[in-house]
């Protein structure tokens, strides 16, 4: 009696982890090709936008959402004469706002959509209330990369496409609203030190504020035990990876180079953010792990093009990396210790 022949089901993990590596080595290989604004955000936000997505980006829905993110981060030039003349109320208006966008996505609301909320709150209304132009440099900046990144993930899923028939994955439990509340509040806590810092001197601080929005996202998905080992952990990793990567590229500089070791270096973490090789840690610490590489390695390129001493200021970027890491863990865990208990159920 003739059977049907079983349907081989392909693993989507591999492909997925090369999207993502190769993704990011393209992207951060043509921002700083094209010497685009803050060349390390277009890369960071390919490495959300693939870690996030699985599904291709079309260039229409790519263009859609770089008009969302001018608009969503443009709500961040409206806070800045409250900074400037009220910086106080300013202050307290940012922590708000922080707080109910970190919720929407806690609640299931757009992921994306949430982080472009984040980084306008942040980076736009802190550069802005120093310098207006430095403001529409950032939207600029972050406009641009999205362009780039719509262009990389186009890319990435045509060379690496998802396999055909795959089941779609089962919706996620709806949470519990007074634990998305305190969740959000510690992912405030996390993001404000970092834009505090911002409004001082936003020209040296904007990598650590995109270290904390990176923090803020990961602090959403981690337990105060495992805080402590995520959260530096990670952010060891990313520092440890940045100086061997700058190790490896100072011995043939170039561009193809750059592009390469980046492949080399994102891949084995892309590996383990999937889960195709053995690894206790979530797959926030590696996508964290990720982004700290990229910022801190997007500073120090643009610090030897502009004549700085890399090794010190690398030096003082990963001091400011490592405390407002520290800072988070301790926010966590004081947010936690804080939380009401759950009365039990009467029998």
């Amino acid at each position: 009696m003739p059977t049907e022949a079983p349907v081989r089901r392909i693993d989507p993990r591999p492909r997925r982890a090369l999207r993502l590596a190769f993704g990011t080595a393209v992207c951060l290989a043509a921002s700083f090709g094209l010497a685009l604004p803050i060349p390390f955000l277009p890369p960071v936000l390919t490495l959300f936008l693939l870690a996030m997505r699985n599904q291709p980006l079309s260039l229409k829905a790519g263009l859609a959402l770089a008009v969302l993110a001018a608009v969503t981060t443009g709500g961040g030039l409206l806070l800045i004469p409250l900074l400037r003349y009220y910086p106080a109320s300013g202050v307290l208006l940012v922590a708000l706002c922080l707080f109910l966008s970190f919720g929407y996505a806690l609640r299931g609301g757009n992921s994306l959509v949430s982080t472009f909320l984040v980084i306008g709150l942040t980076l736009v209304s802190a550069t802005g209330a120093t310098d207006f132009a430095i403001a529409l440099t950032v939207i600029e900046a972050l406009v641009k990369g999205l362009l780039l990144t719509t262009l990389a993930t186009i890319l990435g899923h045509w060379l690496f496409p998802e396999p055909a028939g795959l089941a779609e994955p089962p919706p996620k439990p709806s949470p519990d609203p007074r634990r998305i509340a305190w969740i959000a509040l510690r992912a405030t806590l996390v993001v404000i030190p970092a834009f505090l810092l911002a409004l001082i001197d936003p020209g040296s601080y904007v990598p650590l504020v995109m270290k904390a929005v990176s923090l803020g996202q990961q602090v959403c998905g981690t337990s105060a035990r495992d805080a402590g080992h995520e959260l530096l952990g990670s952010t060891l990793l990313g520092g440890l990876l940045a100086v061997g990567f700058w190790s490896a590229l100072s011995l043939f500089p170039h561009l193809w180079m750059f592009f390469l070791w980046t492949l080399l270096f994102v891949l084995p973490l892309a590996r383990r953010l999937y889960r195709l090789s053995a690894t206790r840690r979530t797959p926030g610490f590696w996508l964290n792990g990720a982004v700290t590489l990229i910022i801190l390695l997007g500073q120090s390129v643009q610090d030897s093009a502009a004549g700085k001493d890399v090794y010190t200021a690398f030096a003082v970027r990963m001091g400011l990396f490592v405390a407002v890491t520290l800072y988070a863990c301790a926010a966590v865990r004081l947010i936690d210790r804080r939380q009401p208990r759950r009365p039990l159920a009467s029998p």
